[in-house]
């Protein structure tokens, strides 16, 4: 009685946890990483570092040295390949840039998330990790500062703007990262005006995006599945990318084609089937079925 009869005449309010405002969700500007299942690195390492000419390092590599192999994309972004002879390919980790890792976790909490405690990555980097309605590890890092250094000429792209996966369940998908992370429609499409298949889901605070591959079949085969499952590298010109791709050893036919989003690509495939598309960052020509809804990426230095 007398520690309430203080609080009274203090006139302290002590306000329940549970009503307590949730933290506000902190900015995500970019893709930080795509990390893809290879069923043989050895076989894949030659095809992200000579066909594409991205450089590989362990300095400001997310993950642990020896766990997986990093390549860079510009000084901030990296695709990352880990082993996984039973896969056959495919997506197995994002990672997005975030403001403060410590208050995105925080904010996931107080949304019914579960995720792990922050930790240090091997860049340094503080990050938080959390699984999407498809089981995909979601990795959010706070911004510590890129690889040093200059890039190479053989590098044809400085930015990863989108990755692709397979989506069974959008609705799933859209609470995860429309309603949590605040990502919003960019574009979306399908082979047909009235038919959406495609779905590009801006980060909140930037021009990247994700993209649902929607109306897969559950029995698609292998190449159907590494198709849909992608990452898409931007570049100013298509056919000065395609010229580079030969100078680095690429001796694929495929011709750059405008896409139903009104913007020029040019898909490569590595080993394992998985689809590495090269595209342009912005359209030349009106897209069809919807138009854009945010900003186009750029080039990354």
């Amino acid at each position: 009685m007398r520690l309430a009869r203080i609080v009274a005449l203090l006139g302290i309010v002590c306000v329940p946890l549970s009503t307590m405002a949730p933290p506000q969700r902190p900015e995500i500007y970019s893709v930080a990483l795509v990390r893809l299942r290879v069923t043989n690195l050895e076989v894949s390492r030659p095809f992200y570092a000579n066909t594409l000419g991205l450089p590989q390092g362990n300095q400001g590599c997310f993950s642990p040295q020896g766990t997986v192999v990093c390549f860079f994309i510009g000084h901030t972004q990296q695709v990352e390949l880990i082993s996984d002879a039973a896969s056959g390919g495919g997506l197995e980790a994002l990672g997005f840039r975030v403001s403060d890792a410590a208050t995105m976790r925080k904010y996931l909490v107080a949304h019914g998330m579960k995720c792990g405690e922050v930790t240090k990555s091997n860049s340094g980097d503080d990050v938080v990790e959390v699984r999407d309605p498809e089981n995909h590890r979601i990795l959010l890092l706070s911004h510590k500062g890129g690889i040093a250094g200059s890039l190479p000429p053989s590098l044809i792209s400085t930015r990863i703007i989108h990755a692709g996966f397979v989506v069974p369940d959008r609705t799933a998908e859209d609470h995860f990262y429309k309603d949590v992370l605040g990502f919003h429609v960019y574009w979306h499409g399908g082979r047909k005006d009235d038919e959406t298949s495609w779905v590009d889901m801006q980060v909140a605070d930037g021009t990247d995006w994700i993209e649902y591959m929607l109306n897969v079949p559950a029995s698609a085969d292998h190449h159907t599945l590494g198709v849909m499952n992608h990452i898409a590298l931007g570049v100013p010109d298509i056919k000065a990318a395609r010229e580079q791709l030969l100078k680095n050893g690429w001796t694929g036919s495929e011709q750059p084609k405008i896409g139903r989003d009104g913007k020029w690509q040019l898909n490569l495939y590595d080993p394992d089937d998985t689809r590495v598309e090269f595209m342009e960052f912005t359209p030349t020509q009106k897209p069809c079925c919807s138009e854009y809804t945010g900003p186009h990426p750029g080039p990354r230095q």
